[in-house]
């Protein structure tokens, strides 16, 4: 830390050893994000990772009193954590590990990818780490806050528990199996046949098996293993990726036999009466992004100097049909209109994406409406990819899910069979567009993302919607969607996704680095647009779903 930040923090720790509770509350508030981005990389977001932050720092509370220096508290903290990480792996068999996490949490990499919303090669970094193995990422989670400038080597080495001279050494050897993930992720982005055919019995989660088999394609194949742009080091991505956020609603319970971890400790510690009152003493202290509340219970809530979500008047969409006039209503004989309380209702469904031309590209969008969330969830996990025919994913809840296209002329132009929805319980919209260019859009001299002079096209069917890079749905109830992929090859990854994802994709513009604006669709009401392709049956053929969805 700076020698500025050193000094505040120097104080804040003093006056938390010596029993100041707000002092306490801003060193948990301050350092939070810290553990979190530690032990959620090392574990790669398992279902286990709030127990060993929470562990963490009930230890870092709990032994405060013992730190005689201030200065080395943060190597003290982040040692206190990769114990934590390593005394987990040991009490837990690898295999149990891997399977009880695999359908519940979304890892690590994804939630990096999502929260920060990266793209291009800071986002195959990201997607890489989930192809290492346990040891490669523990000391990585290190390393990435090394080269962010949040760890010094010391401090990396201290924490790890080797010497400076064994982590530069270790510190290598992950780098370089960390490209060989990276060529891993571009190859699956844009997969040769052959690499088809090679993961056609691949059940999509990493392991050293298969990163053995692809990273042999890999450097066995011309296309695959092509870059097709200059890589960049990975130390120079990592420096310029922040922490992930600790999420919206994450606890931190600090109680401990009716009072506080930090008060139970303070005994055999050797504090003072007073620093135990104040400790124990019941309290809600709000802080920029953390609660302390009695009983020692740390909630991470939006930070106070945050507006609240917007809930701004409804923008037209350049997709949307007009909905059908309204019949004029009966009279009854006594002069008075019947009532008609369902017709509100009955406007789900009467908007319909259509044929559309492309915005202009320095069009700053309106504001995205804040829909209710309360999470999806996805039956392939946190990310799925979906490059066959016949695969699909249900997805339930209420919230956002993104759709990102991938758009291969160059292995097999032609006409495309379009991905469709079934079996809709409840309501999906499709609210916006981005991903900072439509597919359509020009990438060469003659080429656009659909394909070119040299490659052939990909051909969509009359009347279908141009997609996006990145597609956003908002969905309430449930619903399935399945890769019809015959003739053009393409695929969709899908992801649960959220309201404040979805917003900041479309507001990236040309000025840094897209194509174009982003495209607001969602109106907040029931007029909002709907996809083509969607029915509330659940054909047979999923590919017979007609273009116009009927789903009132």
């Amino acid at each position: 830390m700076d020698e500025r930040a050193g000094r505040q923090w120097r104080s804040t720790i003093a006056a938390a050893q010596a029993g100041d509770r707000q002092a306490l509350d801003e060193l948990v508030e301050g350092w939070l994000p810290l553990v979190y981005n530690v032990v959620g990389r090392a574990l790669n977001g398992h279902a286990d990772v709030d127990d060993v932050v929470q562990e963490t720092m009930l230890r870092a509370v709990g032994n405060l009193a013992s730190l005689r220096d201030p200065d080395s508290f943060r190597s003290w903290l982040v040692a206190i954590a990769m114990r934590q990480v390593r005394d987990r792996a040991r009490r837990r068999q690898p295999a149990h590990l891997d399977e009880s996490a695999a359908h519940e949490t979304a890892d690590f990499a994804e939630l990096t990818v999502l929260r920060l919303q990266l793209e291009g090669q800071r986002r195959e970094v990201a997607e890489a780490v989930r192809w290492l193995d346990d040891e490669d990422r523990r000391l990585l989670s290190l390393w990435w806050l090394e080269v962010a400038g949040e760890l010094t080597r010391r401090e990396l080495a201290a924490a790890a528990g080797i010497s400076r001279q064994h982590a530069a050494v270790r510190v290598q050897r992950v780098k370089e199996r960390l490209e060989t993930a990276r060529g891993i992720v571009r190859a699956l982005d844009g997969a040769c046949s052959d690499l088809r055919e090679v993961t056609a019995r691949w059940n999509g989660r990493p392991d050293s098996v298969w990163r053995k088999r692809l990273a042999r394609h890999v450097r066995g194949c011309g296309y695959c293993g092509d870059t097709r742009e200059a890589v960049v080091p990975a130390e120079r991505l990592l420096a310029g990726i922040a922490l992930v956020p600790v999420p919206v609603g994450f606890t931190l319970s600090l109680a401990f036999g009716g009072k506080t971890a930090a008060a139970a400790t303070a005994v055999s510690a050797g504090w003072s009466a007073k620093a135990m009152a104040a400790l124990t003493q019941p309290v809600v202290a709000v802080t920029a992004g953390a609660t302390l509340v009695a009983g020692g219970a740390y909630v991470v809530t939006r930070p106070p100097d945050l507006p609240p979500p917007r809930t701004a008047a409804p923008t037209a969409a350049s997709t949307a049909r007009p909905p059908s006039p309204t019949p004029t209503a009966a009279v009854s004989p006594s002069g008075t209109p019947p009532p008609s309380p369902t017709r509100r209702a009955e406007l789900y469904g009467t908007v319909v994406d259509a044929v559309e031309p492309a915005p202009d590209p320095d069009a700053v969008p309106g504001s995205l409406p804040h829909r209710p969330e309360s999470g999806v969830t996805s039956t392939w996990g946190a990310k799925a990819v979906m490059q066959h025919r016949g695969e699909a994913v249900t997805l339930s809840g209420q919230g956002y899910v993104l759709v990102r296209w991938q758009i291969s002329p160059q292995s097999r132009p032609g006409a495309l069979v379009m991905p469709t929805w079934t079996g809709l319980k409840g309501k999906l919209f499709h609210v916006a567009s981005g991903g900072g260019r439509r597919m359509d859009d020009t990438t060469g001299p003659d080429t656009t993302g659909m394909g070119g002079p040299a490659t052939g096209y990909t051909v969509l069917p009359d009347g279908t919607q141009q997609m996006w890079q990145n597609e956003y749905f908002y969905l309430s109830g449930s619903v399935t969607l399945h890769q019809n992929e015959r003739g053009a090859d393409y695929g969709v990854i899908v992801f649960p996704s959220t309201w404040e994802a979805a917003d900041k994709d479309v507001r990236t513009g040309p000025d840094q680095g897209a194509i174009r604006y982003g495209l607001v669709r969602d109106t907040g009401e029931d007029t909002a647009p709907v996809p083509q392709y969607v029915t509330r049956a659940t054909p047979a053929d999923a590919a017979t779903v007609p273009q116009e969805s009927a789903v009132r």
